[in-house]
């Protein structure tokens, strides 16, 4: 199977992911004179990357023949919401570099990234309140509260050993799959979708984002750090507990590095050991099943949508999703 490049799966929207682009510019153009620092950073941090949020807002909005205008708000809002808590995540885990660059805090310190942050979610804010839609206002703020939460239990669940499939879900929910679905639900809204169809596209974000962050999170054991632009083991190291590790610490509930990484106060070689230990089982093959799962869950039910380029690129972002190494 050949694996489809993000550019052909977006061919239906480039026009619109080139709006989200200048958007983007725009921040920081129009503080290039009055705060020629802020536009400095603002420059290092809204570009590249895979515009995944934005381009979903986009094809799900026009399943139900919506205009680019009309979503653009709601697409620059989704991806700058989702930059702004990698600022933050990265300022919270003291991280020095993210997709082979610098970190925001790792250049400016800590305390300049962080209120970064602040500033890249009230603006993504404001750009929501854009739409003139009320549930998309309402939908913005109800998944801040859900990142929130889901950072928060990330946090409380930190170095802990005692964590179920479960807990993960919840986690990973909150971290990833709020995103996406303000992305499909909210272009569904903006389309005045039926509520059936407003659900197919709550369903496709939600699972699609579980899929994402399922393949991230093995990635972290199989990817080379070129590729992922961080050490392999990173979350790990850093007392994040993901679906490999918990698969192996299910197989090996009284002996296993990670159980003894993180009692440890020198934690790389039980990192280094657990990391060699998932590679060479089936536990890496295992998570890509369930990944591949929810894939198929977010898929199920879009044949019920029309037929256009827009739902075929949904399928290819699946696929794309569960394929991808970085």
């Amino acid at each position: 199977m050949v694996l489809l490049k993000l550019s052909s799966i977006y061919a239906p929207i480039n026009e619109g992911l080139k709006g989200v682009e200048d958007e983007f510019k725009l921040v920081s153009e129009s503080r290039k004179k009055s705060f020629p620092e802020m536009a400095e950073m603002l420059d290092y941090i809204l570009v590249g990357g895979k515009v995944l949020r934005s381009a979903l807002s986009m094809l799900s909005a026009m399943c139900f023949g919506a205009g680019i205008k009309k979503v653009l708000p709601l697409a620059t809002s989704s991806e700058m919401l989702h930059i702004a808590t990698l600022v933050h995540d990265d300022a919270i885990d003291k991280a020095d570099t993210r997709r082979g660059r610098r970190t925001v805090n790792a250049v400016w310190g800590l305390e300049k990234a962080i209120l970064l942050g602040d500033f890249l979610f009230a603006h993504a804010a404001e750009t929501a309140a854009e739409t003139g839609n009320m549930g998309i206002v309402t939908l913005f703020s109800q998944t801040l509260q859900i990142i929130a939460s889901g950072e928060l239990k990330q946090a409380y669940a930190s170095f802990n050993p005692d964590q179920s499939y479960e807990n993960y879900l919840e986690r990973i929910s909150g971290k990833t799959a709020a995103l996406f679905v303000m992305a499909t639900k909210g272009g569904a809204i903006l389309a005045d979708a039926s509520s059936s169809d407003e659900e197919i596209m709550r369903s496709y974000g939600y699972n699609l984002g579980l899929s994402f962050q399922i393949v991230d999170d093995i990635l972290d054991f199989v990817g080379n750090a070129k590729d992922m632009g961080k050490p392999v083991g990173s979350d790990l190291n850093n007392g994040t507990v993901t679906l490999p590790a918990l698969l192996l610490m299910d197989r090996y509930p009284d002996n296993n590095p990670i159980k003894d990484m993180l009692n440890a106060t020198d934690r790389i070689p039980h990192v280094a050991k657990a990391v060699e230990m998932i590679n060479s089982s089936d536990i890496i093959d295992l998570s890509y099943k369930e990944a591949k799962r929810y894939a198929d869950l977010a898929c199920r039910n879009l044949s019920q949508l029309p037929k256009t380029a827009a739902r075929e690129s949904l399928y290819q972002l699946a696929e794309f999703i569960v394929e991808r190494k970085n």
